[in-house]
């Protein structure tokens, strides 16, 4: 029986060898990154002096990250690779939001206007970019990448704009820009160092993204008293 479109098989990295559950054990397991960044920012927040639910929708979306990456490298679907992005999507809409908001404090109306022109914006990036590299190269070398290019350009943008109020966030937020360009880098070059590792990068864009999503938090969370 053919399979629906939600039920086709995805490989897309290196360890992936065959359509079986366990084929991706390493990239599986290092979604444990998201599920500790979460565990360690919910503790934090427990402790703060005040309960932020913002930051609380945060936590919960750095949890459904790890379980959802750990359904995509397992079961390897479609719609596996939908429960895969789709947390990371909303984790970037919501943190974006609170930047506009509290870092940059902007009214709410003009916080959520500019999160939504962000959004916009950043959905037309993969297309653009997939047009010019195919044009230019014949295939695509961020590896699917591209769509998080806005997200690392959006920490570092920031980051500066606000250095001079308010500097600890400021260079917290160009730092983590400066690590989510790496991390973006081992997700980009998993399917060209196939040849020389047959593990490929994936597993350490996990490890450093994971470590990512729990300094935005950090900076986000309220201190303790």
């Amino acid at each position: 029986m053919e399979r629906s479109f939600w039920q086709q098989p995805i490989d897309a990295y290196c360890e992936r060898a065959d359509p079986s559950f366990w084929s991706e054990p390493v990239n599986a397991l290092t979604n444990g990154a998201f599920l500790l960044a979460a565990i360690a920012a919910g503790l934090i927040w427990l402790r703060a002096p005040r309960r932020d639910w913002l930051v609380a929708v945060l936590i919960a979306l750095t949890f459904a990250v790890g379980i959802g990456s750990f359904l995509f490298h397992t079961i390897a679907t479609r719609w596996a690779a939908l429960a895969d992005v789709l947390p990371i999507a909303l984790f970037i809409i919501v943190y974006f939001f609170l930047a506009m908001w509290r870092y940059l404090e902007l009214p709410l109306w003009a916080a959520l206007a500019v999160t939504a022109l962000f959004q916009g914006l950043s959905m037309m990036v993969p297309g653009l970019w997939l047009d010019f590299a195919r044009a230019q190269f014949g295939y695509d070398p961020l590896n699917g990448s591209a769509g998080y290019l806005p997200a690392a350009a959006a920490m570092i943008v920031v980051g500066a704009l606000v250095w001079r109020c308010k500097p600890a966030v400021g260079r917290a937020l160009v730092g983590i820009g400066g690590l989510f360009v790496v991390s973006l880098t081992f997700r980009s070059i998993d399917t060209l160092v196939c040849g020389a590792l047959p593990l490929g990068t994936h597993f350490l864009w996990h490890l450093a993204n994971g470590l990512v999503l729990f300094l935005l938090l950090r900076v986000a969370l309220p201190r303790p008293a």
